[in-house]
């Protein structure tokens, strides 16, 4: 697979802060990926997309897009010359012009309507080259200014924050509509996203960022099935974590609420001092369950039922998300069982 994006030992720091906002990051990214960049306010994710864009100069390592290295020591191209297609937070369409030339705007030639007409077609908006931007729904701007992003053919398309400022219901629709328009595309595409729900979503790889340096890169799943550290089991979801030791036969982790199978244990060495991350959907209320807790708090979700329960162990009470569900009735006080499914658990780092 022919590699889109290269950043290698990326450096960046700004005058008056003590902390590097990108901390020697080196990441790949392949042709026709979408990679989503993923954490909280201040971890280096948008800094991280100015600096492949163009807009911020490293100061030091390597950014390759394609064939060609676009910053080093000593090269420098500047955004207009990197082929990058750029989709902001607030589309930024020009209100003076309508759908089309919004689209084609800077396309020069020939084919430009033709061009235009492929684009609004790939977005759903066949028929809305004639309107004004104040004419368009959200979701219809978003589109848009995907379309004009994309027209010029780019190496790799950045979205920075791309779903933030659309109602919740929109929001969903969106992810769909977005995987959907890059991938008949064939486009490589980074986001910037600060909500998880965003990036299980819409993304091939997502990249957990935390104070400029990555985290964990993985598929949607892998990420929040098996997060490697305390930082992602609590950012990517919920999670509850508590300490583990591996079985004597390898096979497991010892832990206050009991032993529970881990495939992720094995090989560790009996007896190891661990953390063990276990997701709300691994809690299964199960009234031959062996595991007793008390419900603390319920809240319905409609597609499930929050609970905490209060669970004594050998450590003293612990406090467990679960999900239960959405049918089942849980008040505050209601003593229920449940049992451990193993897929949604996993070992991590601290």
């Amino acid at each position: 697979m022919k590699t889109a994006i290269q950043l290698t030992g990326i450096l960046k720091s700004y005058p008056g802060s003590a902390q590097r906002a990108i901390d020697n990051m080196s990441l790949s990214v392949e042709a026709g990926e979408i990679v989503t960049l993923l954490g909280p306010s201040g971890c280096g994710k948008t800094t991280t997309l100015r600096v492949i864009a163009g807009f911020e100069r490293p100061d030091g390592g390597q950014v390759r897009l394609g064939d060609r290295t676009v910053a080093a020591d000593g090269v420098w191209v500047p955004a207009e010359r990197r082929g990058v297609g750029m989709v902001f937070q607030e589309h930024a369409l020009f209100p003076h012009l309508n759908v089309a030339r919004n689209v084609g705007f800077n396309l020069k030639g020939a084919g430009l309507a033709l061009r235009v007409a492929e684009m609004l077609d790939l977005v759903g908006l066949a028929d809305m080259g004639s309107r004004m931007p104040h004419e368009l729904s959200g979701g219809q701007q978003q589109r848009v200014a995907l379309a004009r992003a994309l027209a010029h053919d780019p190496v790799v398309v950045l979205l920075d924050e791309p779903f933030s400022s659309l109602d919740a219901d929109l929001r969903v629709q969106m992810r769909v509509e977005v995987r959907r328009i890059l991938k008949e595309a064939g486009a490589t595409a980074v986001l910037v996203s600060h909500d998880q729900r965003d990036a299980l979503a819409i993304s091939d790889t997502i990249v957990v960022m935390r104070d400029g340096r990555i985290e964990q890169v993985g598929s949607p799943r892998s990420v929040y099935q098996y997060p490697r550290s305390r930082f992602v089991a609590e950012f990517v979801g919920t999670s509850n974590v508590m300490n583990g030791t591996v079985s004597k036969d390898g096979t497991g982790v010892e832990t206050p609420i009991g032993t529970l199978p881990l495939v992720g244990a094995r090989g560790m060495g009996s007896g190891r001092d661990i953390l063990v991350s276990i997701r709300p959907d691994s809690l299964e209320l199960d009234d031959g369950g062996d595991l007793e807790g008390t419900v603390i708090s319920s809240v319905y979700a409609g597609s499930s039922t929050d609970v905490m329960l209060r669970v004594e162990s050998a450590e003293g009470p612990i406090e467990l998300h679960a999900h239960a569900h959405p049918e089942r009735v849980l008040e505050i006080g209601d003593v229920v069982r449940a049992h451990v499914l193993p897929d949604f658990v996993a070992v991590i780092e601290e």
